[in-house]
């Protein structure tokens, strides 16, 4: 069995293409903690997680200092045996970001590398449930945009092929979200899907206000309307509306997916690839959803997520944020609304290296000694 000899670890910084805020932040620059991985028989596995602008040096230290060096030497099939070593070496600092988006580079690498030495996409190496599956785009739906370019990009991104588009909502008068939601359904029609997206921003009593006054324009769902960490919260808007409540994105752990869905407080289920450690957890929420028969529709990430979603049944939408453009030479593929998942083996990313290596903001090398 091959074993890990030579491990890379780096950062760059990606700017998004578009002006991104929301309810509580701005998208500052993509920070993407990347890992290339180097087995014995020549063959390599590249891995990346990410930040919306700070904490990439602190997921770099950790990798460099304490996961990493325990990866050499290591037989590269062992994927769920070296994440849960990984995860209990750090277990005094999980679980929480920084550990989980370390975690995640280590982990999306090992599947990179096992696609690539067995001949096979992630989409088929990870179930392979269908090829395709329906996208919905986000990079129109800004809180800062007016209502008039609110409605000229939803508008666009429909005849663009989406078959749905994603807003912010949390402008500070429920009036306010309303009437550019409203706008947006009058200029899309009622059979184009419109998701919307709080960013953690509202209290119990203003978040079921707010679904009341959403319930008429028949969204697709209302995405974070509170803090993820007020379980309780979740669970009681989730009784007052029928609204499907949404929730995942911050969530870095298979066990409080699993507190969400058996309390009924949510409906969708948006794990990140990254935030929650990697694939190898990733999938174990795709199939708790399912057992749950909630859908899942990962958040970010499409690059990754266009596969992972192509490979579970309980996968319903991939969303569209570009981001990795500038280290790629890549795109997801979009067909008549629908993403497709790629069928080179392995992950699926064409990472451009040169590129990477000259955007580096931080490197670091592991070699296993004697090599």
């Amino acid at each position: 069995m091959p074993r890990i000899v030579d491990i890379q670890i780096l950062q760059v910084d990606l700017p998004p293409r578009v002006a991104r805020s929301d309810a509580i932040q701005s998208f500052v620059t993509q920070e993407t903690p990347l890992v290339r991985l180097t087995a014995d028989d020549g063959s390599q596995g590249i891995g990346y997680s990410y930040t919306i602008g700070t904490g990439g040096s602190s997921v770099v230290a950790l990798l460099a200092d304490h996961l990493c060096p325990r990866l050499l030497g290591r037989e590269v099939d062992d994927i769920e045996a070296i994440w849960k070593d990984l995860f209990f070496h750090t277990h005094a600092t999980a679980v929480g970001a920084i550990t989980a988006l370390a975690l995640a580079a280590v982990d999306t690498a090992l599947w990179d590398l096992r696609g690539k030495r067995l001949g096979l996409p992630l989409w088929r190496l990870a179930g392979g449930a269908r090829p395709r599956v329906p996208v919905y785009s986000t990079e129109g739906g800004w809180l800062q945009l007016d209502t008039d370019t609110l409605v000229r990009e939803s508008v666009q991104a429909r005849e663009q092929g989406f078959r749905g588009v994603k807003i912010k909502v949390g402008k500070p008068h429920v009036s306010e979200d309303v009437a550019r939601l409203r706008a947006v359904r009058e200029a899309v029609g009622a059979d184009f899907e419109i998701m919307t997206d709080a960013n953690q921003c509202f209290d119990v009593s203003e978040a079921i206000r707010r679904a009341r006054h959403f319930e008429a324009l028949d969204l697709a769902w209302f995405e974070e309307p509170l803090p993820a960490e007020d379980l309780g919260g979740h669970a009681r808007l989730a009784a007052s509306t029928s609204l499907p409540i949404a929730v995942g994105e911050s969530i870095y752990s298979l066990q409080h997916f699993r507190e969400y869905l058996q309390r009924e407080a949510c409906s969708i289920v948006q794990a990140d690839v990254a935030r929650i450690g990697g694939i190898t957890p990733w999938l174990k929420v795709a199939h708790l959803a399912e057992s749950f028969n909630v859908a899942m529709c990962p958040h970010f990430l499409m690059e990754l997520h266009v596969s992972l979603t192509a490979a579970t049944p309980a996968s319903r939408w991939v969303e569209y944020i570009p981001q990795l453009d500038g280290v790629t030479r890549s795109g997801i593929r979009i067909e008549d609304g629908m993403a497709v998942a790629p069928d080179v083996p392995g992950n699926g990313i064409e990472w451009d290296w040169p590129a990477i290596e000259a955007r580096a903001v931080a490197r670091h090398r592991l070699a296993l000694q004697g090599r």
